[in-house]
């Protein structure tokens, strides 16, 4: 599959190309194009507020994840929603809300014209638009949160049925955090699955992976993690959930990238810090894991890979794979736009998995140290975007959502593409708007940083619409009423 040009879009390209590249050649991992999408609202049909005031259907962290599905088409996701503005009472739940977890479905489309930002500097335009949000829910019941001072957690939309989860930390019952019962839900990544009918998600407060129906939000499955990533004592303030355990995930830092393997039968989820046994968010903490999930058996393996950059640890973002023995992870710091500092580190990193050693059995640093996957790295987006004209104060703080997605043509040479999004928290004017960038490479530049194999991109099968779905219908009764009648 390959991104589509006009004619005439394609002459333009040919026209920007040839000019560029009297002055310089093919770079590898080159940015090319960024895309914007701002507006108050999604597409989710609701009304009404949360309970610090902001709109239930308000627009914005869709950075938090990124998914290619085919074609033009990507999911963007949303966190757990805005808890940026204090409200009443709102301390007790680390004013998060009953906002409704959800998933954007957006069309990409690149067109060859020099793009406004920076000011025709890059050969491509990038024009994302929203196409529809499906809203996620559970056909069982979930527990909702009923914090003192608080109304209860549990939208006012639910029904016999259909109880939606939502990102109020509030809404678990005691025990550990993998119950999958439990309401919150705080989505990080999403990859689709090969069938193109259904998403994988992974969270931080479980962890949790679950899958979803893609066209409905039904949840209809939820796989059985390892019991070491999860929290024996939950709480809805993640300061005390973690001087409340000594082993498990760091609140807020749990299952926060997920990639899926090209043929779609393998998940890998990667922890955005080292587990509390093994550190934790400390300088202690030098490994994360990866938890490989078999999609049909459901059974895991972990591995362990260093968060260290230089001599200091930075948390994980997002895992993609590039080939089926060959992930790429996004640490990263939490600076630049957002956070009112200069941006530092937004890196890619490669691991090979061949060779890699199971490490469900093992605990603490020390002993994770041994068996660590090597890692070689990809990309520097800091460096990147600086060099495009951006000052470190206006990179995004919290780069998330990483994805390829559909092969450029250019010139005769076939490039692919990946994109990087950020999560604004539902703050545009602090953070920015939701913005994507376009990147492009060579299995050629893969192999020149000692990634073999080149890019596989996943088979994704088309799902058609329902107005298909119609027109085929239609189309089967014509054959049989001519089958009629010829007979």
């Amino acid at each position: 599959m390959r991104f589509a040009l006009s004619p005439v879009a394609a002459r333009l390209a040919s026209v920007f190309v040839l000019t560029t590249a009297m002055g310089s050649a093919h770079a590898a991992f080159e940015l090319i194009g960024i895309g914007s999408l701002s507006g108050a609202s999604d597409l989710s049909g609701l009304t009404g507020t949360l309970e610090s005031g902001v709109a239930a259907n308000v627009l914005g962290g869709m950075g938090s994840g990124l998914a290619w599905a085919g074609g033009n088409t990507f999911l963007a996701l949303p966190d757990r929603g805005p808890n940026a503005t204090a409200y009443t009472g709102g301390a007790a739940v680390d004013n998060t809300t009953s906002y409704i977890a959800r998933f954007n479905t957006l069309s990409m489309n690149v067109t060859a014209m020099p793009s406004a930002v920076p000011a025709g500097t890059l050969p491509y335009t990038v024009t994302p638009t929203m196409q529809s949000t499906t809203l996620l829910w559970s056909s069982t019941p979930l527990n909702y949160g009923s914090t003192a001072g608080l109304a209860g957690g549990a939208p006012t939309i639910n029904a016999d049925g259909k109880y939606y989860f939502t990102g109020r930390s509030d809404g678990f019952v005691a025990g550990g955090s993998g119950n999958p019962n439990n309401a919150r839900l705080d989505p990080e990544s999403i990859r689709v699955s090969k069938d193109g009918k259904s998403v994988f998600l992974s969270d931080e407060y479980g962890p949790y992976i679950y899958q979803f129906d893609r066209s409905t939000g039904e949840r209809i499955r939820s796989f059985t993690l390892p019991t070491n990533l999860a929290a024996t004592n939950q709480s809805a303030i993640g300061a005390n959930e973690i001087s409340g355990n000594t082993v498990g995930r760091v609140a807020n830092k749990g299952m926060e990238g997920l990639a899926i393997s090209p043929d779609g039968t393998k998940l890998y989820g990667i922890m955005q810090s080292a587990l509390l046994q093994d550190g934790g968010d400390t300088s202690a903490g030098k490994t994360n894991r990866i938890v490989e999930i078999d999609i049909a058996t459901g059974n895991t393996k972990e591995y362990a890979v260093s968060n260290q950059i230089g001599s200091k640890g930075y948390n994980n973002s997002d895992i993609v794979a590039i080939n089926d023995h060959t992930l790429a992870f996004l640490p990263r710091d939490g600076k630049g736009l957002g956070d009112g500092t200069s941006a530092v580190v937004k890196q890619m990193w490669a691991i090979d998995l061949n060779g890699a050693t199971d490490v469900s059995g093992l605990s603490g640093d020390a002993a994770l140290q041994g068996q660590l996957l090597a890692k070689t790295q990809l990309v520097d987006f800091v460096a990147l975007l600086k060099a495009a004209g951006f000052a470190d104060t206006q990179i995004p703080a919290k780069l998330e959502g990483l994805s390829f997605g559909d092969d450029l043509v250019e010139g005769g040479v076939t490039y692919h593409t990946m994109l990087l999004a950020n999560d604004n928290d539902f703050v545009p004017g602090v953070a920015g708007d939701n913005k994507f960038y376009m990147f492009r490479f060579t299995d050629a530049d893969l192999l020149a940083k000692g990634v073999s194999g080149g890019l596989q991109m996943q088979t994704i099968n088309a799902v058609p619409e329902p107005e298909s779905y119609a027109l085929a219908l239609m189309g089967l009764g014509l054959i049989g009423l001519v089958r009629r009648r010829r007979a």
